[in-house]
């Protein structure tokens, strides 16, 4: 069952209760990169491995995304300040437990190519969180595998 989740701001990426970061080298351009996140929305399903569906909303300004297993988001982005970062909310969600989320990709130069930092924030019940930190570690290989799968794409 879906359920509406607190509205926060990009802030909230920098204080949420549960904060997990992850961060790794590609070797595309910050540029590149921005616009396969924030410009690409349907092609996150092409390189993001969870993602089964993917689909701007309200003229960019949403999206709507669903993972395999059953998660669903609607959410409403938050900041598109190119090359440097994007990052959006979760509005609603059938995730049980969960009170808000975030994200944040932030993208800095690094020599030729550009180091990812993604930023997933929450705050929800104390199994929710805990569940949330016992995914850390898969999450991490996600994220691995989904920024090499970008960079990937992006070099082809």
């Amino acid at each position: 069952m879906a359920h509406r989740l607190r509205p926060v701001g990009h802030e909230f990426a920098g204080s949420a209760p549960v904060r997990l970061v992850f961060g790794r080298e590609v070797s595309a351009a910050p540029d590149r990169v921005f616009r396969a996140l924030a410009e690409d929305v349907t092609g996150w399903t092409e390189w993001f491995g969870p993602v089964t569906l993917a689909r701007p909303l309200d003229g960019g300004a949403g999206r709507e995304i669903r993972l395999r297993g059953g998660a669903r988001f609607r959410e409403t982005v938050l900041v598109t300040r190119a090359p440097e970062v994007y990052a959006y909310r979760v509005d609603v969600t059938n995730v049980p437990g969960a009170r808000a989320m975030a994200e944040e990709w932030r993208l800095t130069p690094a020599g030729t190519g550009t180091r990812v930092r993604w930023t997933m924030a929450a705050d929800g019940t104390a199994p929710f969180r805990l569940a949330l930190v016992a995914a850390r570690p898969g999450l991490g290989l996600t994220f691995r595998d989904a920024v090499t799968s970008l960079d990937r794409r992006l070099a082809g």
